[in-house]
């Protein structure tokens, strides 16, 4: 008897420690997040190139920044980003910081894009130099020299 109550006992104890052991919980796989969405950039002037020509997706065909007084003057702008509305600006001033012309484009992009603006005189530009400023919303983006000769 003696036998079977240490065998009891010890079936007690073994009992008791497995009931005190708790499972090891394997922790569940990680949920993969989805992907953050990203928020599109907001439209802003990457390049202003001046030339004497345009490509067809108003780029600069033909790069330059010395022109003949009777040349057409062109700055194209590369922006990037999207907007619903934006404004870009070209202020074409000549040496002595006199405007020669000021004009605005509204622009809708939703992407990469250029935005040409072209300045023409017939009876010839006077020789000299000259700067194109770019506003994007009122803020300059940049500014390009050229000369007249």
């Amino acid at each position: 008897m003696k036998r079977f109550a240490c065998a009891a006992l010890l079936l007690a104890f073994a009992a008791a420690g497995v009931a005190s052991c708790k499972k090891a919980e394997t922790p569940a796989p990680p949920v993969a997040a989805a992907p953050p969405v990203s928020a599109p950039l907001p439209v802003q002037v990457v390049q202003i190139s001046l030339g004497k020509s345009l490509n067809a997706d108003k780029s600069i065909a033909e790069p330059a920044s010395s022109f003949a007084p009777t040349d057409k003057l062109i700055a194209s702008v590369a922006t990037q980003g999207s907007a619903p509305s934006a404004t870009l600006t070209a202020r074409w001033t000549y040496q002595d910081g006199q405007t020669v012309n000021e004009s605005s484009k509204s622009i809708a992009p939703t992407g990469p894009a250029n935005t040409e603006f072209t300045l023409e005189k017939p009876d010839g530009w006077p020789a000299g130099k000259y700067r194109v400023e770019v506003l994007l919303n009122g803020v300059s983006a940049g500014k390009r020299e050229l000369v007249v000769q």
